[in-house]
Order: C-alpha cells, then structure tokens, then sequence
C-alpha cells in the first residue's frame, strides 16, 4: 500500500493550463518522487516539463520529464486526466461533453494499457459525465476511477463563509454535492463553523447569494482570463495527496453513486474516503427532503447529457 511520496509516480495527461499547473502544484509539494507529463503537443509537453525541471533546486527532491508518447503514464500510481476541450466563455460545462469525449474514446484505453493498476483522476469538465464515459469506456471499478468532483466548488464555498463569519476556513465543515456545475447542491443542513450550524449563522437570502457566487466562480474567472488553472490545480492535488499517502480524508469526489437515495447508474460528487486504493466508501450524509430532490434533479441532469452521447 501507497503510504508516502517516496518511489511514486503521478501522470498528469494534458499539458494545457490545468495540468502544467497541476504538476507545477504536486512539483512544489513534493507530492510524487516522479512527476511525468504528457500531451500530442510535442513541442508544449517538453517546454512545460523543461520550464518545470529548471525549478527544482529549489523545491522537494523529484523527477520530471515530458513526452507526447503515451508509454510515459506506464506505471504510474494516480494518472490525473486533465485533457479536454477547453471551455469557452459563455459555455457551461456540459456543453464540453461531446467533444471531450470523442478524445477518451481514443485515450482511456490507452491509459488503462500502460498503466492498468493505476487510480484514475478525472480532471477534465464536464467532470460527472466525463468520469462515467470513462468507466464506461475502461471497465475500471469506480474506486479505481473517479472524478475531481467539487472538491473545488466546497472549498469555494468554505472560503465565503470564513469570510463572512470571520474565522480560518479551515474551521468551516460544508460540502457541494451532485454536478460540478450548475445543479450542484450546497449541503446547508450539516455545514458548520467549529460546532455552530451555519444556518444559525447565515440567513437563507445569503446563502442563497453564496451558492449562485460557488456555480458562476468559474465564469467569472473564464471570462476574465481564459482558464482556470491555480484553484483546480492546487485542489486536483489535494486529491492525489490523499491517494498517495493514504489519508483516508474526505473528499467531495465524482463517483458511480452506490444506490442511496435511489440515485443509481450515474456519477456524482458526494462526500467519500479516500486513500491509496482510490475511493474506500461513500458516506451516506444526511440531508433535508429539499437537498434530496435538489441532488436527484442535478443526477438526472447529468445522466441525461450521457444517455445524449450514448453511454
């Protein structure tokens, strides 16, 4: 079992905004002994892996290299998929289904050829639809390959309400179920700040403002510059931490949802363990009869972009 960096190897597929900063994120925090990229973008992949090798004197002692052959990802720990169809403004991120997913047609089974024992991170938008593609194309069992989930949207959420009350985000509890996108599902009824329900703290119209800020984040910072890169990338990492040293933390990833609340046969972020075998359990956290109806909604939502795509 995985209990360090020390000998591990991460992937990260895609060279673009999100996976350069990604490996720049694991890089910095010593992550993975060995940190490889790769991309068909020759010329991209090497200049990024050469930018990233002249930065480390100065950082945890770690490997780097770059390739646009695919054999790099072999025997890989976690490989983080980052590569997709970069959203535009304006679009949401189901709009990026179709075309992402014409290219892991092609690169799922590639990966799983190279490196067939390694936790897949599914990095890449629309996050739900794309990580139920690719289990779909790969046959991997969904501990073995899940999504980033909205890891990031909690956090962002976590982050307004330290604001707001005035204390380290790190001592607000609150998690964003179901899309990574518009559906999504702040879990108000459990969220707390130390041991107080948020609910106490916070009016409903507040929250409310809250919630809408966490979904349009992204569109703001799209429009503003282009991509998203440092929150994903810093946030992508926690998640790979967590498998590489075996932390058994909880984390708000996308995954094939095991039945509970009659959501089946779709993957959805909802707070799971998670370690070095990938996703340990999912855990059934309680919610109103309106977060339920919210989640099932943001599940069909999801559910019915595959069926579109014929999965």
């Amino acid at each position: 079992m995985i209990s360090s960096s020390r000998g591990t190897k991460l992937a990260v597929v895609g060279a673009g905004s999100v996976g350069a900063t990604l490996a720049y994120a694991a890089v910095i925090q010593g992550l993975s002994r060995s940190v490889v990229l790769y991309d068909v973008n020759a010329a991209k992949v090497r200049a990024e892996a050469l930018d990233l090798q002249q930065s480390l004197q100065f950082v945890p002692a770690a490997h780097v290299s770059g390739s646009d052959d695919i054999g790099i990802c072999a025997g890989a720990d976690v490989i983080a998929v980052t590569a997709g169809a970069k959203q535009q403004p304006g679009q949401t991120r189901l709009d990026l289904a179709a075309s992402t997913t014409s290219l892991m047609r092609t690169l799922m089974p590639q990966l799983v050829a190279v490196a067939p024992d390694a936790i897949i991170i599914m990095v890449t938008n629309p996050v739900d639809v794309i990580t139920y593609v690719a289990q779909k194309l790969t046959g991997l069992p969904p501990h073995q390959l899940f999504g980033s989930g909205t890891v990031l949207d909690s956090a962002r959420l976590r982050g307004l309400i330290a604001s707001r009350c005035g204390v380290a985000v790190q001592n607000v509890h609150a998690y964003i179920v179901g899309e990574h996108g518009d559906s999504e599902i702040p879990l108000w009824s459990s969220a707390s700040v130390g041991a107080i329900p948020v609910t106490d703290l916070i009016e409903e119209a507040e929250r409310d403002q809250m919630a809408h800020d966490v979904v349009h984040a992204a569109y703001e910072i799209i429009s503003g510059k282009g991509a998203t890169s440092y929150a994903i990338g810093v946030s992508a990492g926690r998640i790979i931490e967590a498998v590489l040293r075996d932390e058994h933390r909880v984390l708000p990833v996308s995954t094939m949802v095991d039945g509970h609340l009659g959501i089946e046969d779709v993957c959805l972020s909802i707070p799971s363990v998670v370690g070095a075998g990938g996703i340990e359990r999912q855990l059934h956290v309680p919610m109103t009869d309106r977060e339920v109806a919210g989640l099932r909604a943001s599940a069909d939502e999801i559910r019915s972009v595959a069926r579109g795509l014929g999965f």
